[in-house]
């Protein structure tokens, strides 16, 4: 993706780009100077759709190819649009701690029904190279049984020996139980009492 440099900063000449379908942005690395830099809105968008925040982008900067990760979106509190943009440059031989989003595979199509699935957990923090970054931590939901328990340890990425998990092993990503009957079992002593008092009044 190609961006150029940003000399002009401020909240005119911010507005101004936006105006002209382009998004402000910084490419910051540790222990180097944070770079002011402005990217085409449609071809940041592009290349987000495939990349998200998890996949490693090669920018093209004044010539100089620069591997970055999205590391933070500004967007308008009504609009959604992107107002800024936060890269963060790597060094690819060097480890970086990410949050990974878990995804439940076929969580709309679990066999055991009437069953609800509850999600306590959305992300894993793993730690790895650039390189082997996952674009997700997943499991297939599909054959869960009443009371089965989904832990970090059953992620796919956990069997991945790059790949360094974070998060505690044992922390609970969902569970699948039966739907709760209390509403139906109050709606009927409530039809019950109605009914009682409804005679004794007529009495």
């Amino acid at each position: 993706m190609k961006i150029e440099s940003r000399e002009n900063i401020g909240g005119n000449k911010v507005n101004k780009l936006r105006a002209n379908n382009l998004l402000p942005g910084v490419i910051y690395k540790r222990g180097s100077e944070t770079k002011a830099v402005q990217v085409s809105e449609s071809e940041f968008l592009r290349v987000y759709k495939m990349a998200g925040s998890t996949s490693v982008i090669d920018i093209d900067l004044d010539g100089e190819i620069h591997p970055v990760i999205v590391k933070d979106l500004q967007r308008h509190p009504i609009k959604n649009q992107i107002l800024h943009i936060d890269f963060q440059e790597l060094n690819m031989d060097e480890t970086i701690k990410m949050l990974i989003p878990i995804n439940l595979i076929n969580r709309d199509n679990i066999k055991l029904q009437p069953s609800i699935l509850t999600q306590m957990l959305g992300e894993v923090e793993v730690e790895c190279l650039p390189n082997d970054i996952p674009s997700s931590a997943n499991i297939d939901v599909a054959d869960m049984k009443l009371g089965d328990r989904i832990l970090v340890s059953d992620l796919d990425v956990s069997e991945n020996e790059k790949i360094m998990i974070l998060t505690e092993l044992d922390t609970v990503v969902c569970t699948l139980s039966e739907p709760s009957m209390e509403k139906e079992e109050t709606d009927g002593e409530d039809a019950v009492e109605t009914e009682t008092e409804t005679e004794d009044t007529e009495e």
